[in-house]
């Protein structure tokens, strides 16, 4: 299934994609794409209704992040080998494991804003993964069942904040809007292997990631697994998994988002998202 929330900021409802590329409205089912909703049973049961019963959303809407009331936004940093490489740093031993704010979260198509006094503003397209079950402990062999689905995600940074701006990278990484989600949530049935997704994103129609999943330092189930040994994970959590080669900050010269930029990126499977670049 792809799930998805649809309607005005703040008062989004859930839907599902039907195989015809409809919206269908599950606000008489489910209150929200969270919670008890992302359980194996909860999913179950959304599986088992007939679409064509169900209303059929008309009109242009806006798509909101894909699962709401989201309580953890865990990032893993340097994952991918290519891209630890353009970024002169080490493959580090284990993880490297920071947070967004969840007032990051925005749709997937909503406008990106640069913050203020930001100089360094950049893009990075990653696999994201939402928790469906309580999870603490749990062993890499039975991580991924504890997975709802997969979806898109744009980790956009401040580098300047990020770097060297003391602290955490939690600076760089949290700005309003700097969290892109969805646009659907693809039920984990549906994805096959997440190390073999192909990836990218273009800014003005440059491309500048074309990568896979499959170059992932640390897999799904042990980005899960490693983190359920710091701390339990919730359903609705989201974890970012990393990002290929191609950022920003790796090109020479280093290029950086600015006001009237138009981004796209995508994974496969999983949908696209599309986002107008404003000064904050």
């Amino acid at each position: 299934m792809k799930l998805l929330r649809y309607g005005p900021a703040g008062a989004e409802k859930p839907g599902v994609l039907d195989d015809d590329g409809n919206i269908r409205d599950l606000s008489v089912v489910v209150a929200d794409i969270s919670g008890a909703v992302l359980s194996d049973e909860g999913l179950t049961q959304l599986r088992g209704l007939d679409l064509g019963r169900l209303p059929v959303v008309t009109g242009d809407q806006r798509i909101g992040a894909c699962v709401a009331n989201v309580g953890k936004f865990v990032c893993i940093g340097l994952n991918y080998a290519d891209h630890a490489a353009e970024s002169g740093l080490e493959l580090p031993a284990e993880p490297v494991v920071f947070f967004k704010a969840t007032s990051a979260i925005t749709g997937p198509n909503d406008t990106v804003e640069i913050p203020r006094g930001s100089v360094k503003t950049d893009w990075e397209v990653e696999l994201g993964v939402v928790i469906g079950k309580h999870t603490k402990y749990v062993s890499e062999a039975e991580a991924l069942d504890h997975v709802a689905g997969y979806c898109v995600i744009n980790d956009l940074s401040e580098r300047d904040f990020q770097l060297h701006r003391s602290g955490q990278w939690v600076k760089g990484k949290s700005a309003d809007t700097f969290g892109p989600i969805g646009p659907w949530l693809v039920t984990r049935d549906e994805i096959a292997d997440p190390q073999n997704l192909p990836m990218y994103l273009e800014v003005n129609g440059h491309r500048y990631q074309n990568g896979s999943t499959n170059t992932m330092y640390f897999s799904v189930a042990m980005v899960i697994s490693h983190l359920s040994q710091f701390m339990s994970l919730q359903p609705g959590d989201v974890i970012s998994t990393g990002t290929p080669p191609g950022v920003g900050m790796g090109q020479n010269p280093q290029t950086y988002l600015k006001p009237g930029d138009k981004m796209e990126l995508g994974i496969e499977g999983l949908g696209v998202q599309r986002q107008h670049v404003v000064q904050g």
